[in-house]
């Protein structure tokens, strides 16, 4: 059911309504979880994983980087979905997750998920608090130190660009990087002001910052690595079956521009040998206060008044506010 706040928002923004539409058609009424033709991260053939959030295809084959590129359809459009079809309830402890997104974090008892190692970034140091992300050259970093740490175990680093905030030049210009409660609704309302082609300098310009670091990952990884993404992202192209036009990654909207997601395998020298080495200790806990600072600054979640509103998504579960 849908609750009081979620209709007074509907009628502030009708298009949320024919959104719900889309995902309701897309999901076959909360049925379905995830486009058909996934593809499972996890049984799939590599050494390490470099995920970039929120990274389309598309872009991401216009630049170039070392290896054999090919497409897969993501199990979400969203990280949320993404993490729930891959992560959940599965014994990795063959694999170290090293993540410059809290997502896991905050999904972590529901996921029920067995790492041999989870690297938060995020939580501490690695947190620039002036662009309020996790900057890629710091991901590199903390992920050839877990590669070096744990040289028989599968790697997958979680990056957050091209995802929001946008870090380069043009990004800086148009968006306020100290603004906590942004969100692609208030882009799609038009309370930034910008237009559609000023939004997609900033996501090329985001991907464009993180390659370089990228690159220098697939000398630096033994083995096998693949690029990847867990989800892409809508600029203005009109979803379907109702032809709004959409913004940002709403879970449950399976179009191409949300699902298709770039594979980049790179090989460098051996393979490793991965062994199941068991789980180490559990990461230490952050205050809410923290993980929701941090998710807001990435425009998962905004404050609506004094009530606190979640919008990563769930099956089953209205996502009007997404």
């Amino acid at each position: 059911m849908y609750g009081l706040h979620q209709v007074r928002q509907v009628i502030r923004e009708p298009s949320l309504a024919v959104r719900e539409a889309n995902r309701l058609y897309h999901t076959r009424l909360g049925r379905r979880r995830g486009p058909p033709g996934g593809v499972d991260i996890f049984e799939e053939d590599w050494d390490s994983l470099v995920i970039l959030d929120a990274c389309r295809y598309d872009i991401f084959a216009q630049r170039s980087l070392p290896g054999r590129l090919e497409s897969r359809i993501s199990k979400g459009s969203h990280t949320s979905e993404f993490l729930a079809a891959n992560f959940a309830g599965r014994d990795l402890r063959d694999t170290v997750y090293v993540t410059a997104s809290p997502m896991y974090y905050r999904k972590r008892d529901a996921l029920q998920t067995r790492f041999h190692d989870v690297v938060n970034v995020w939580r501490d140091v690695g947190w620039h608090e002036d662009f309020r992300t996790v900057l890629p050259e710091t991901m590199a970093d903390y992920t050839v130190q877990a590669a070096e740490t744990y040289p028989n175990k599968r790697i997958v680093a979680h990056f957050l660009q091209p995802h929001y905030p946008f870090i380069g030049s043009t990004g800086r210009k148009h968006f306020d990087l100290d603004k906590l409660n942004f969100a692609w609704s208030d882009v799609k309302r038009g309370t930034f002001g910008v237009s559609d082609d000023v939004l997609w300098e900033a996501f090329r310009e985001n991907l464009d910052v993180a390659l370089p670091h990228v690159r220098q990952l697939l000398g630096d990884l033994s083995g096998r690595t693949v690029v990847t993404a867990d989800h892409g992202q809508m600029i203005g192209e009109r979803a379907s079956p109702l032809p709004i036009r959409e913004y940002g990654h709403p879970p449950g909207i399976y179009t191409d521009e949300l699902v298709r997601v770039p594979w980049l395998v790179s090989d460098n020298g051996e393979r490793k040998t991965i062994v199941d080495g068991g789980a180490t200790a559990a990461d230490a806990d952050v205050s809410e206060e923290v993980v929701r600072d941090r998710l807001e600054s990435l425009g998962y979640v905004h404050t609506v008044g004094q009530k606190f509103v979640n919008h990563s998504g769930t099956h089953g579960v209205p996502t009007l506010f997404t």
